[in-house]
């Protein structure tokens, strides 16, 4: 694809990747962006990521072959309708949103379902914008690719080239399975997430007793509950129907074990951990999913003054980046006295094999 010419509308993680992904493999490739925060496109040139910087929507877009929009999802349409007039012959517009319902239905509406095929990429990060994208975040992700009534063959083909050529697993869906899927294994695990999390805090001692000893599988459990507020919001308004039909599905499951552990019938609660056990471990642990991977491991030392600062003088000097290191006081599944989690799986890996050499005792986590 190194004569394809690619606009970008918004320019932050996933839009960012894109970018850095397609330079990476296709360094000839030229790409054209717009968002609102100026800066940080000058810094994608500067990069050399970006090759034209836009002021805004208009006849430079004439030049491209694929515009992106990356933009909150409450702007697609606006942007949609500002871009149309500006299309080439050829031209395709495509979207990384985690709903595409919406955005179909918009395509829909203003008559451009032959010019539009979604797209969700599906990683992400706890951090944001431009300045986190990376051109490997998407490396191993599912990209899924959901064409209109009205997509050509070759149009669908264009963006899983695209997928893939960013070293991402494109699947093709239609978006109204992609909406009930993700509605399952990513937006209602969020509302079970803060809600779990809500309810410990509102049943907490006086004292936080509860706070105090939360770690273990209550962590591991609810870590995305500390997920962007605004974003989750959003996505829930915009795929509310098949998140209440899954949330129907999981209280009347909630139900059923409350039922059997009101009249204590033990064969059902272990065929209920016993069938989950299966499933989780035929789920692969090589692929990036909806919801973001955590990197660490944790290291069985002794909780002695100077057994950080030794671990951490051994990773820095390597130049690896530790996004947080902490005492583990909770190890109920075996874990190592001190948990350390990284930016990314390549860090991991590299303090893994590191750490190894100075013969220190590492779990990986479960």
């Amino acid at each position: 694809m190194k004569d394809t010419i690619f606009g970008f509308i918004g320019l932050g993680l996933i839009g960012g990747s894109i970018a850095k992904g397609i330079k990476r493999a296709c360094p000839d490739a030229r790409i054209m962006a717009y968002m609102r925060t100026r800066a940080k496109l000058e810094q994608a040139k500067a990069d050399g990521i970006v090759d034209v910087i836009l002021d805004g929507i208009g006849e430079p877009l004439r030049e491209c072959d694929i515009i992106f929009l990356c933009t909150p999802v409450e702007y697609n349409a606006q942007y949609l309708t500002q871009i149309r007039p500006f299309l080439k012959p050829g031209a395709l517009i495509s979207d990384v949103g985690s709903t595409k319902e919406d955005i179909h239905c918009v395509v829909t509406s203003l008559g451009m379902e032959d010019v539009f095929v979604g797209g969700h990429p599906m990683a992400g990060s706890e951090k944001t914008g431009y300045e986190n994208a990376t051109d490997h975040l998407l490396e191993n992700a599912y990209y899924i690719v959901t064409p209109t009534a009205l997509s050509s063959g070759e149009d669908a083909d264009r963006i899983v080239t695209v997928a893939k050529l960013i070293g991402s697993i494109p699947i093709v869906l239609d978006y109204h399975e992609h909406d009930r899927i993700v509605a399952a294994i990513s937006h209602l695990p969020h509302l079970i997430a803060s809600s779990l999390v809500n309810l410990v805090k509102d049943s907490d001692t006086h004292d936080e007793l509860m706070k105090r000893l939360a770690a273990g599988g209550f962590k591991d459990i609810t870590r995305i509950a500390s997920s962007s507020p605004e974003m989750w919001e959003q996505i829930c308004m915009t795929n509310t129907g098949n998140i209440i039909d899954m949330m129907e599905s999981y209280i009347a499951s909630l139900n059923q074990i409350l039922h059997s552990l009101k009249a204590h019938q033990g064969k059902d609660i272990y065929e209920l951990f016993n069938t989950s056990r299966a499933y989780r471990n035929s789920i692969s642990e090589n692929r990036r999913g909806s919801v973001t991977p955590e990197y660490a491991f944790t290291v069985d030392i002794v909780d002695e003054p100077g057994a950080i600062s030794t671990l951490s003088c051994i990773l820095s000097a390597r130049g690896i980046s530790i996004c947080n290191i902490g005492i583990n006081h909770n190890r109920e599944q075996g874990e190592g006295a001190l948990k350390i989690v990284f930016y990314d799986e390549a860090s991991m890996k590299q303090a893994w094999a590191q750490l190894k050499k100075y013969n220190y005792e590492l779990i990986p986590k479960h």
